[in-house]
């Protein structure tokens, strides 16, 4: 059990007798309306909408360029024979069209994570600052914005393109280093795994929705509504999170009394009142760069799947389009279900098991590595066993959902305070593999070969395999000396 809610003049050995009780504690503020479970579920919703505004320009796209300058084909196999029968439709085809080369619309797609970069250690540093409502609420409000005025930047040219998807990768790169700055008032550590789960969940199905939805809109309306559509989404929710959401319990309007006082004194001991950030005992922190490695391993693997499973949908198994937007989601719906269930898990470990934090952490971790790693590479040899191919590549992708109660929250465990900042080190590193990861991948696939895409499933479960033991060699779950006030140690367990 956590030391938090011990009165800190109490020593540790008095752990045992009154860990009962606080536990009791904590089971009487139900999440049932409580302003940390609303907070949680606003959250949800806008990191909902901030996976769609990412992931519509790669559906909305195909329909943007004309056909004879789309991205060069790769030969399609031959291996499997054609599974989907045509679906006779009528197609909207009213959407306006531009000539864009291959080398174009790579960078257009690319230059959203070059402002996504850019943003990650200023959101974590500028949250702790001024606080993570106000980063996050205008980080989504951005773009949203930036989404709306999509259509007429492609009019403009492809550089007004380029730009305006940079700036939204600039809005959308300090909001993962708000959230867990906010996180580090208002989660009491026994309910991190299943706040942070519920908030972060909706990354996944936002990407869930938005790739066979987008398809359908530019099917049967227009591609310019893919934009319109979920940038006034955006622009709703940020008004429901500016009136509803406040930085800290203290500042929350219609918290309970009882609620506040219990969030407060569960973190007492665990939040730093130092007004510098201690950045050289930050980056000396092996704790953190256990995350930093189990971070950039897991995102290899996703953004190449995000990326990429589409095309493997398509010239390997020979899906049709329709059935492709639907089945390349569904591995995302796997990993949503596996994001709030393993929360859920996770916190009950640890405060009804007595497991410590970083026994939770670490064994996370490697169910959401190495299981993923196993299944994509089965994934590679099942021939054309279409039912078999679908089924394995979403349980590795289902499986990942773990690693969200896993390194995913573990900053917090490590250093409340400094949350946002270590986050945005963290993702600053592991938005290299966007970058990088689906380029390589598509260099290895020019024919299309099973064996080809054979390595690039080595390729991703080597990485995952190697973070996953990183991770489980030099993980935390103690408070580090640094991130509390007169830099005392600070345990999370016993």
């Amino acid at each position: 059990f956590e030391t938090v809610f011990l009165n800190p003049s109490l020593q540790t050995t008095h752990h045992t007798s009154t860990a009962a009780p606080l536990v009791q504690v904590a089971a009487s503020f139900p999440a049932c309306c409580s302003a940390r479970y609303n907070l949680a579920l606003l959250a949800f919703f806008g990191f909902f909408l901030l996976y769609a505004l990412r992931v519509n320009l790669s559906v909305a796209l195909v329909d943007m360029v004309e056909p004879n300058t789309s991205l060069a084909k790769n030969v399609t196999s031959n291996v499997c024979p054609e599974h989907s029968s045509t679906i006779n439709v009528p197609r909207n085809t009213t959407g306006e069209k531009y000539s864009w080369d291959a080398d174009t619309q790579g960078w257009i797609l690319g230059s959203f994570f070059y402002g996504y970069i850019i943003t990650q250690i200023p959101g974590g540093y500028l949250a702790s600052k001024i606080g993570g409502k106000l980063l996050l609420g205008f980080g989504i409000f951005g773009t949203s914005v930036f989404t709306l005025l999509t259509p007429l930047a492609a009019n403009l040219g492809v550089g007004y393109l380029i730009a305006v998807r940079a700036l939204e990768g600039l809005g959308e790169g300090v909001t993962f280093p708000a959230m867990h700055s906010m996180w580090s008032s208002w989660a009491p550590p026994l309910e991190r795994s299943k706040l942070l789960s519920i908030s972060y969940a909706g990354a996944q199905l936002g990407t869930v929705v938005s790739l066979p939805l987008s398809g359908l809109i530019c099917y049967y309306m227009n591609w310019i509504y893919v934009f319109y559509i979920f940038g006034a989404l955006g622009v709703l929710w940020w008004f429901f999170w500016m009136w509803l959401v406040s930085d800290t319990p203290e500042a929350h309007r219609s918290i309970s009394h009882a609620e506040r006082e219990y969030i407060l004194s569960s973190l007492k001991d665990q939040l730093s009142t130092q007004k510098t950030v201690p950045w050289r005992p930050i980056l000396e922190s092996l704790p953190l760069w256990a995350i930093v490695v189990a971070h950039f391993s897991y995102n290899w693997t996703f953004y190449t799947l995000l990326t990429l499973l589409p095309t493997y949908m398509k010239e390997i198994l020979r899906f049709d389009a329709q059935e492709n937007g639907f089945l390349s989601a569904l591995p995302y719906f796997g990993c949503w279900l596996c994001i709030i269930l393993s929360g859920q898990i996770a916190d009950y470990l640890r405060q009804n098991r007595n497991l410590s934090t970083v026994c939770v952490r670490k064994c996370f971790t490697l169910i959401g590595m190495i299981g993923p790693a196993v299944f994509l590479v089965a994934a590679g040899f099942i021939g054309c066993n279409y039912a078999l191919a679908v089924a394995f590549v979403t349980i590795s992708t289902t499986l990942g959902g773990f690693c969200t109660s896993g390194y995913s929250i573990n900053h917090l465990d490590i250093a409340p305070s400094y949350a946002g900042i270590l986050l945005g080190i963290t993702n600053t590193f592991a938005t290299i593999p966007g970058m990088v990861g689906p380029v390589i991948a598509k260099n290895l696939t020019h024919n299309n070969t099973v064996g080809e895409w054979q390595t690039v499933f080595y390729i991703a479960a080597s990485i995952n395999l190697f973070g996953a033991i990183f991770f489980a060699l030099f993980a935390s779950g103690e408070v580090q000396d640094w991130a509390v006030s007169g830099y005392r140690l600070r345990r999370n367990w016993k």
